[in-house]
């Protein structure tokens, strides 16, 4: 049998499709059902291979090889006919970024203690983040301890009740209370210095909890000392920065836990009472005096890559759902070693492909423009697809265009992202994050039955999915977003969450995130069945997608759009 017939998808989708109007799940359509069946396995490959060979030279934006990769998405927009929607009638974007790195040599901490400094060693005691506000910064302050220093009164939790830390550097634990539902405790333990810069602090210190050892900076101290980068608005400021605070820093174990020296209580009643997700805030017996050197440089210019399917309804087609996934990859970095065998780079191979991360997301995203394109009549709304720039930079590209986006803001209704979907055994069920925060649930849901595959829960909440990818750029901006990943269930005796966990173990990140991996591209079809269907029910629909009542980040980010709306 050819190994990209998908027999068993075409029959089981012919079962389920005529049973969906009895479960009140949004029916398919004839020709929506016939588009989805002439998915292409074989389209996926290509497009894959061509994004992740070493010719692209890992796709890092600003590069020869993003500019190849830039080219490729631009003909395949051309070839189905998707006009352009970036900027001045092209497809493109430019999305300007500021870099920074700190000069550690020209850096410094020191704790005060009884009239006593104590300097600290640069990466071993502490490591700063680049101030984006001033090439030099200086603070010496005391410090306050503020548990998570989480202030989510909504979840009937404050770190920040009952105490001033104005003109004070905080410190708190890595993290978010473990009785939060999961992607709220992503969000809050994502927040800190907005929320101390919120509260006039002007520092922010953070460490981890003992029993979180891939938080601690002895583990993660090459990847922190990189450059950062930040995009850049019309008046040249650098945008999700907080310069009120002068200072941010993250502590090892052992330094961390010696700043309650003489403390109203100390770093085990501390880390007990985090544990317990109990609110917690106390003043320390130090202070703080910090010094940052922060090399600052313009004139990287990152792309999005835009195209446009009009849609056809008089006017729901002023209306837009937003297909996103990042183009970009880490480029070029040292090499590694291996085995030149099926799965293992060549000795010393140096190229980043990014094949699974995130080519996968792309050839899957084009795919799915093609059944659009393949329709006898384009959907009701409008279609972007969104090819972005700088998601490894810390989700540059989709925040950019999520903030100024080529269309109206307010005519953005639903954004579908796809990232490392993760197959690499066949796809029977699929984690969407995001579908329990607002009404496309109902599209999620009628997709899922026709293609045959069933829901299933997070199972790596830990690694804090919901806010690690482009979707949630959208989400920021209120607009309903949904992210689907393979569940864990592999038909066979493979543990699913196993695999996936190893994966980002060993190859995550490294040149060895190739082409010669195990993927099962009848998998890959079926995420372009998902991808095609949900978004076409959601152009399709007369009522856009709303947050549900009271949903977490619908009342923080879209509170009175979601009230209009309902």
């Amino acid at each position: 049998m050819n190994r990209f017939m998908l027999l068993p998808v075409t029959v089981l989708t012919v079962i389920t499709a005529s049973a969906q109007s009895t479960t009140g799940l949004p029916a398919i359509p004839a020709e929506a059902q016939k588009v989805a069946r002439s998915v292409r396995p074989e389209a996926i490959e290509a497009h894959m291979r061509y994004l992740a060979d070493d010719k692209l030279e890992g796709r890092k934006p600003g590069t020869k090889g993003f500019e190849l990769a830039a080219q490729y998405v631009e003909k395949q927009f051309k070839q189905l006919g998707f006009l352009p929607a970036g900027q001045k009638g092209t497809y493109r974007q430019a999305v300007p970024l500021r870099r920074a790195q700190v000069r550690e040599e020209a850096s410094s901490m020191v704790f005060i203690q009884d009239g006593k400094e104590q300097p600290l060693t640069y990466g071993k005691n502490f490591i700063l983040t680049p101030n984006f506000g001033q090439a030099i910064s200086d603070v010496s302050a005391p410090v306050v301890f503020v548990g998570f220093g989480v202030s989510a009164p909504e979840l009937g939790y404050d770190d920040y009740k009952g105490i001033d830390v104005s003109g004070k550097i905080v410190a708190c634990f890595n993290g978010a209370p473990a009785t939060f539902p999961s992607n709220q405790r992503a969000y809050t333990g994502s927040t800190k210095a907005e929320v101390a810069a919120s509260r006039g602090a002007v520092g922010l210190i953070t460490f981890s909890l003992p029993t979180d050892v891939r938080a601690r900076i002895e583990s993660n101290s090459p990847r922190n000392r990189q450059p950062i980068y930040r995009w850049t608005d019309t008046k040249g400021q650098a945008q999700r920065t907080f310069p009120q605070l002068k200072v941010i820093a993250s502590l090892g174990d052992s330094t961390a836990r010696s700043i309650f020296t003489g403390a109203s209580k100390a770093f085990e009643e501390a880390r007990k009472a985090a544990n317990q997700s109990q609110p917690q805030a106390f003043p320390l017996t130090i202070s703080v005096r910090a010094h940052t050197h922060t090399d600052l440089s313009d004139g990287l210019v990152g792309e999005n890559l835009v195209g446009l399917l009009p849609g056809s309804d008089p006017k729901l087609k002023d209306e837009y759902v937003v297909y996103v996934s990042h183009l970009d990859h880490l480029g070029i970095t040292k090499p590694v070693k291996g085995a030149s065998t099926p799965g293992v780079d060549a000795p010393g191979d140096s190229i980043n492909n990014g094949a699974h991360d995130n080519a996968s997301g792309v050839a899957i995203n084009l795919e799915t423009a093609r059944l659009f394109s393949s329709l006898p009549k384009a959907p009701r709304r409008s279609i972007l697809f969104v090819a972005v720039t700088g998601e490894e930079m810390g989700l540059l590209g989709s925040d950019y265009f999520a903030s100024n986006p080529t269309v109206p803001k307010d005519k953005i209704v639903a954004n579908l992202c796809l990232d490392m979907p993760f197959f690499f055994h066949p796809l029977l069920d699929i984690v969407p994050y995001g579908s329990e925060h607002s009404s496309m649930k109902g599209a999620v849901d009628a997709a899922a039955q026709f293609v045959g595959v069933t829901i299933a829960k997070d199972p790596i909440p830990e690694q804090a999915v919901f806010m690690r990818s482009d979707h949630f750029s959208f989400v920021r901006q209120g607009i309903p977003a949904i992210y689907i990943k393979s569940g864990s269930t592999t038909g066979d005796d493979r543990d699913g969450t196993k695999l996936n966990l190893d994966w980002r173990a060993t190859v995550y990140h490294t040149p060895k995130d190739d082409m010669n991996q195990p993927f099962d591209w009848t998998a890959a079809a079926r995420h372009v069945q998902l991808q095609f269907l949900i978004g076409y029910l959601t152009a399709q629909n007369t009522d856009r997608p709303v947050w549900n009542q009271n949903d977490f980040f619908g009342t923080k980010f879209s509170a009175s759009t979601a009230t209009k709306l309902k």
